[in-house]
């Protein structure tokens, strides 16, 4: 489904500097395997406080693999007040760009490396980065305001979809939407007016439309990785639905049924559609 470069697949296929360094200078762990990622970084300074050896470990995608990687060669060598300096876009730029849907693996990097320079320079008190000491927006993914705030700032974020793909906020359930909207409005200072009057559908109408779209734009695609979605319940505006074959238990059927199935059903049915898992 995603279009990878080479540099992604070397990375991917070919990874640097796996591992764990005993006694490091610098630790950081960031993501939960129960939320599909994680990535543990830890490096070791010399005596010319450069960094000389730096490893990872990583449980997720090849985008995650690949973000890791490349990012371990991008500090090698370099002093702290140099790597600080290294984004999520530098990250994506180094494997000569990563699918939108997958960026956050890059944000996983970035935030990997300030809790690792956050751990040295705490003498090991902690290795958050700052945003992660904000108030919980995503309690599915626990994404906090001031990491959504810093994607929104930094990659000139626009939509709940693309603060989706940047951080995985609201990838799961979706009941963070409206306030990752507020936030979006407010970052931006965008004023935003009352909307008219919805079109209104009956529930029949709505599932013979989902039903639909679902034959029509979204199994189409799903197919392609030997995965489907079955329309289960609708209650009101929340649709229940069931991923079958290869999209059943794959760790990212969040991001499926957010970027796929609930981006096609509000663009063909109604933009006041929130998809679930049944």
């Amino acid at each position: 489904m995603w279009d990878y470069t080479e540099k992604v697949r070397d990375h991917y296929l070919h990874p640097r500097n796996v591992g764990e360094i005993e006694t490091p200078d610098g630790f950081g762990e960031i993501g939960n395997i129960t939320c599909g990622d994680a990535l543990r970084l830890t490096f070791k300074l010399d005596e010319n406080g450069r960094i000389s050896d730096i490893k990872f470990k990583t449980f997720g995608c090849g985008s995650a693999i690949a973000s890791a990687s490349v990012l371990t060669e991008l500090c090698k060598g370099k002093t702290l007040e140099e790597v600080k300096k290294i984004t999520n876009k530098d990250i994506a730029d180094a494997l000569g760009g990563l699918p939108r849907e997958k960026m956050h693996c890059s944000v996983m990097g970035e935030e990997a490396l300030e809790a690792a320079i956050n751990f040295y320079e705490s003498g090991g008190k902690t290795s958050l980065p700052p945003e992660k000491q904000g108030t919980i927006v995503c309690k599915c993914f626990g994404i906090t305001d001031k990491e959504i705030e810093r994607a929104i700032i930094e990659n000139n974020l626009k939509t709940i979809e693309d603060v989706t793909n940047f951080t995985k906020a609201g990838g799961a359930c979706g009941g963070c939407h409206g306030e990752i909207q507020k936030i979006i409005d407010r970052v931006t200072g965008t004023v935003r007016e009352t909307p008219g009057e919805p079109v209104r559908l009956t529930t029949l109408q709505k599932i013979d439309k989902i039903r639909e779209v679902l034959v029509s734009d979204i199994n189409p695609v799903l197919s392609q990785d030997g995965g489907a979605c079955e329309l289960v319940d609708i209650d009101g505006n929340d649709v229940y639905v069931k991923m079958k074959g290869h999209c059943s238990g794959c760790a990212f059927s969040s991001m499926t049924l957010l970027n796929v199935v609930e981006k096609k059903l509000r663009e063909k049915v109604s933009d006041q559609l929130v998809v679930k898992l049944s």
